[in-house]
Formats: C-alpha cells, structure tokens, sequence
C-alpha cells in the first residue's frame, strides 16, 4: 500500500508538470471558481511574470486570459464531473458547452487525420509486402509482423483522450487533447473557443471539496504583471482585483465598536466561503446593484426584488432568484438586505401593502442598508422586533463605482449576531465593516461622514469656479490640489470629471443634500452648530433648482456657474 501511495504520488507531480500548450485545463484566479480554458501561446508583446512557473490560459465562454501558475491548474478531464457537480452556474454550464463542442470539432480533424494516417499505412504496407515476395517465407512473416504492430503504435497515438474516456488506460496520466509535434495547424486556432462576456461576470459556487494550493502570497495589487491577468477591451471592469486578496478579520477596539479590516487571505483560503443561508436584497439602485452582483460572484443564494421590475432581469439570468413582493421575499430567506433611498422609502418598503414586516417571522433577520436618519432607524428596529424578528441597520460609505468593486465600508449597529451571520455578505461587497453597538450609531456615524464629503464637494467646486473667474488654470489648479495633503483618488476623479463637463451619477446630487439636511438635523437635535453644513447644503438646493438632481454631485459646481 505504501508503494501504491508513492507511485499515486509520483504520478500526480507527472501530471502537474507535463501540461504543454493546447491543453484544456481548469484555471483558478484569486478568489474566483475554477474555470475552464485551453493554455495557449500568449501574445508576442505580453512577457511572462517573472518567477513564476505558469502557463498562458484563454477561458472558455469568456474574453479573458491570464497568466496561472502552475499550482493553479488542473487537467480539465480528470476532474471535469467534480467541477460540474459544484458548480451550477449558468455561465459556468455555458462555457462546459463551448469546451465540449470544441472537443467534437478537434476529434472531427482527429479522425480526418487518422483515416489518412491509416491510408498511407496501408499503402506502405502493400509495398513492404510486394518486396517480401522476393525474401524467404520466414522473413516475410518478420517483416508483416513489425509493419502490424507499428500499425497499432500510430493509430494508439493518434486516439484522442474522449476516445479513451475517464476510463483511460494511462492511470495517473491527465487526459489532455493530443497535440501534433512542430507548428499547429492553421485551422487549430483560438478562436474556436467561443467568446461572450468577461468572467469577471462569473456566477460561482462553493468550491470547498476542491483542493487549490494558495494562489499569492502578497496582494495582487503589488505585483506589476497583474494588469496583464485580465485583458478584456470590450468593457470597462467591474471588480478591480485589489478585491481578490482582501479577507475581513475581526478586532475589538478600546471603544467597544468592531471593526472589519480588510487584509490578504488569498494565501490563507483563497476565496470568500459564502454563508449558507438564504440572502434577501430589496433594492437595486446605483449602491444595490453593485452590492448584488458581488455576492452573487462569491457564491452566495439571492433572491432580489425592486419596485422596478425589470431591473432584477440581468440579475437572474447571474443565477439570482426573483421575489415577487418585499413581504415574499423576508419569508422566504434567512437573511434580507434592504438599499433604497431616503426615510419615506425605508418606512414604506416595511410598513406598505406587502411590505417586509408582513413577511417578518420570529428568527427572521432584516438589515437596512439605507442612509436614513436616527429616528426612522429606530421606528424600523422596533416593529421589526416586535415580530419576532432581528434587525441591524448597515449603510454604506462609498459610490457606485465602489459598490461594483466591492470595496465599500460598512457601518453596522444593533443585534450583534446578526452582525457576524452577514459576515461572508460584509466580506463579498466591502473592503471593511464596523459593528459600532446600538440601533443609531450607524445612522449617525453615516450622516456625519456624508456631512463631510458633501461639504467638501461643494468647497472643491467653489475653489474651481473662483480659480476661472479670476484668471487662474483649473487645471493647474487640480494638479497642484494633486501635489498637496488633499490629494485624494475622491478628488482627481470628481474634479477631472467637472472638467470634462461629465455629471454622470456615481453619487446622486439629490442624496447627497438630503443627508446634508439629515445631518444640519442631528446637530440641531443635540444643539450643535454646523453652520458649514448648511452652507453647503444651501448650494446644493441651488444646484437642485438648476435640474441637477439626478446628476453626479460633483454638479454642485453648476450652481456656481449659473
């Protein structure tokens, strides 16, 4: 038995190093599920990372290449069955098809080959055989004999590894798509793997039963080839892979509130393991669709619900399920996330005809992602308990580019197991997350926050439209704001964005002054000046009488122009 271990063993290193270009493979990237491709020859101008063993990989049902270590590849037959059984994700399923149907048509020209083959053998043996005639009886049958077994020889090497099956007679050997020695074929393009959307789309599954070494031991961020991973043109991004290696650990700190910071885990796990239970989300906004997609991507079971309709259709066609009603929805899952406007849509969405607290059951927990204001966090708190239910109130710091990127901040409060059981959730759509104690906190800690930003936003535009007035370089006067302590990413992006006159909504201009009036509120109720505040805000409703409220806030420099 322990000789059969040493040889398995053996065997298995063969396979990992004997893979060659034109292979089919499973490739794994990050946190990202394995995915089939084919290693193929990487473009002249593309240099291969810089020690690290890896193969160039084109995936299946997708326009993405990368660079994956070796470690990261498994051949595609040997573990095609436990990798379909996984994963049941639509996309998946379609790229298992465009591999299978490339397989038919290489087998197609296999077989071509092998009639021809089989002809010319045929041919050379009738000739072999003609000279034979002239030879001893004895020495013909030597010379037959050869000429048949090296028949079998050809037409054993040219059989394809479908042909074989999983039941191939090279035990311990993956089975891989013969390759012809010398230059491929011209019609053996890549190009016959068909080719949709990126795979950054990706509908996942959990792939715990699947054993992957760790694909990094430092954050992809840092490593300069990493641009090269992912070489989609057709489409902006909509995770940035700074997210691959994030993975939240949770601190307490001296004042009771918890923080989860993001840090690499790829080296550690790998991936998100997603939580078993069933995820609700009402709401698919700029900040919810974002939010939807990401935990759809880690492999989580969502049911969605907008009062749009047609908004949850890309959704479902990514493996999400679609609930007819708020009240349908919070009965049906363990947990439901809600991301919608302002206080009235908080209340209506929970106190309205089919609303959440109708489908509230003792045990059911309902998380309010919204930016909203103390009070209405707390009415919602209460009757959602009263039913038996539990409630924590977690909106969100960040934009709708953060929220595609997963890389939002969550700012959480109330029932502190309903905290940790979200905790796969917090990880798939942010880079950190805070427990800060009592229903509240988060509101206020949010209001203040948007206080801040709003206010800075419109001091920004002012400094820009006196910068014009007075004869001064807008430009020059970014690029030294650039060159300062207030450089910021917030700061280039909404003033290069002014520039170019592109008010396109990342955060809408109308949300922005509510929570500036929910803030100028907070500091009344405690009596607390903010007269910044509401100067700001004062701009900002100037900005909103000039129709910019469903533009980007950054229009707020508008109400400076005009």
């Amino acid at each position: 038995v322990f000789c059969f271990v040493l040889l398995v063993g053996f065997l298995g290193k063969m396979a990992a190093v004997s893979l060659r270009q034109g292979d089919l493979v499973w490739g794994k990237l990050g946190r990202y599920p394995p995915w089939p491709g084919k290693i193929v020859n990487p473009p002249k101008d593309l240099k291969k990372p810089r020690g690290k063993k890896c193969f160039f990989v084109k995936f299946f049902g997708t326009e993405d290449h990368a660079w994956i270590k070796v470690e990261q590849l498994k051949p595609y037959h040997a573990h095609k069955e436990e990798m379909i059984k996984i994963n049941k994700g639509k996309r998946f399923q379609q790229a298992v098809d465009a591999v299978e149907e490339f397989l038919k048509k290489s087998k197609g020209k296999d077989h071509q080959g092998s009639s021809h083959n089989s002809t010319e053998e045929k041919n050379r043996r009738n000739s072999s055989e003609e000279k034979g005639k002239q030879g001893s009886a004895a020495g013909k049958r030597k010379s037959e004999g050869k000429v048949k077994k090296t028949i079998g020889n050809v037409k054993k090497t040219i059989s394809t590894s479908a042909d074989r099956g999983p039941k191939s007679p090279l035990k311990g050997v993956p089975n891989q798509i013969p390759r012809k020695r010398g230059r491929p074929p011209k019609d053996d393009k890549d190009s016959l793997i068909p080719e949709s959307s990126t795979v950054k789309k990706l509908t996942t599954g959990t792939m715990s039963s699947f054993k992957w070494q760790p694909s990094v031991t430092e954050p992809v961020k840092d490593d300069p080839h990493f641009h090269h991973f992912l070489l989609s043109q057709t489409e902006k991004p909509l995770v940035t892979y700074q997210a691959i290696s994030k993975r939240l650990k949770i601190s307490e700190e001296e004042n009771r509130s918890t923080s989860i910071q993001a840090a690499d885990s790829t080296a550690a796990n790998g991936s998100i393991t997603p939580t078993d239970k069933k995820i609700g989300f009402l709401g698919l906004g700029l900040m919810g669709s974002g939010i939807v997609s990401n935990l759809l991507k880690m492999g989580h079971t969502v049911t969605v619900w907008n009062r749009t309709a047609e908004k949850c259709d890309l959704f479902i066609q990514e493996g999400a399920r679609l609930g007819r009603t708020p009240a349908e929805v919070v009965s049906t899952c363990d947990i439901t996330f809600a991301c919608v406007s302002d206080p009235k849509a908080s209340k209506d969405l929970v106190l309205g005809p089919s609303g959440v607290l109708q489908g509230i059951r003792p045990g059911k927990c309902y998380v309010d992602m919204s930016t909203v204001d103390p009070d209405t966090v707390a009415e919602i708190a209460q009757v959602i308990v009263s039913r038996g239910g539990r409630f924590l109130e977690a909106p969100v710091s960040g934009n709708q580019q953060l929220s595609n990127e997963g890389m939002l901040v969550i700012l959480a409060a109330g029932d502190r197991g309903v905290y940790e059981d979200c905790s796969s959730c917090f990880q798939a759509m942010g880079k950190a997350s805070f427990f800060l104690g009592d229903v509240g906190n988060a509101a206020k800690m949010m209001l203040i926050l948007n206080m801040v930003q709003g206010s800075f936003m419109a001091t920004i535009a002012e400094g820009l439209t006196l910068a014009q007035v007075t004869g001064q370089s807008q430009q020059t006067f970014l690029d030294i704001l650039n060159q300062g302590q207030l450089a910021s990413i917030f700061l280039d992006q909404k003033c290069q964005n002014i520039l170019q006159g592109n008010f396109k909504p990342d955060f809408y201009l109308k949300y922005i002054q509510k929570d500036l009036r929910l803030a100028i509120a907070l500091g009344d109720s405690v009596n607390h000046p903010t007269p910044m505040a509401a100067a700001a805000n004062e701009v900002y409703k100037r900005a909103k009488a000039l129709d910019q409220s469903d533009n980007d806030m950054s229009a707020v420099y508008r109400a400076y122009i005009h």
